[in-house]
């Protein structure tokens, strides 16, 4: 399916200039808003995930946790640069908290898979949640017991120190909304969906 997942993008990745602009662990509070990382596979069904939450400003795909400066997809995909998809999520915290956005993370991903997800295989597809605070970190450790509790089984989910954000290319943003066919196609045929409702079940009507 990864393959499959690099032919949707090839005449993307022609046109589009892969410039990206890190972004320190913990951007300056603008206007109130705060910033969560998390990683739950292909960034594009994480970023939808939460451009869904109410209070939920900005989200934005990209790489974090490894090593490479200003890494490109191809190199994340291939490996050896310890960098995770990632998104970066710009909140108000007077809409919606930390602990939401925490639940809205596991019940978008598969926790108790440590070799990637759904279809999307390897390192670079692992769940992950970056804290920048003290209190992210309590919170997302709190969380991730509830889950084994409820689950009664190992959650593989790292939880880590926020680094630097690296966003992805262009023609990765929003790319549920920009690509809405191949997407659907891609989300789909990975069997996202259907592991996700056997292991939370279905999702509400919306």
């Amino acid at each position: 399916m990864l393959t499959k997942r690099l032919a949707l993008l090839a005449v993307a990745a022609l046109v589009s200039a892969s410039v990206v602009f890190a972004q320190p662990a913990e951007r300056r509070a603008e206007n109130g808003l705060q910033t969560a990382v998390f990683a739950g596979g292909c960034f594009w069904c994480v970023e939808e995930a939460f451009d869904k939450v109410a209070g939920v400003v900005e989200t934005t795909s990209g790489y974090t946790g490894g090593t490479v400066p200003n890494p490109t997809y191809q190199q994340v995909t291939a490996g050896n640069t310890g960098h995770y998809e990632a998104v970066q999520v710009r909140y108000d915290p007077a809409k919606v908290g930390y602990a939401q956005l925490l639940d809205t993370l596991w019940r978008n991903i598969d926790p108790l898979d440590a070799g990637g997800q759904f279809c999307d295989r390897g390192a670079s597809y692992r769940s992950a949640i970056f804290f920048a605070t003290g209190d992210q970190e309590r919170l997302a450790r709190s969380s991730k017991q509830q889950i084994a509790d409820r689950l009664r089984m190992a959650v593989a989910t790292e939880i880590a120190p926020a680094g630097t954000f690296y966003p992805a290319e262009g023609y990765h943003q929003n790319y549920h909304t920009e690509n809405p066919l191949k997407y659907k196609f891609y989300k789909w045929n990975c069997g996202r969906a259907q592991r996700l409702e056997a292991i939370w079940g279905k999702p509400p009507a919306s």
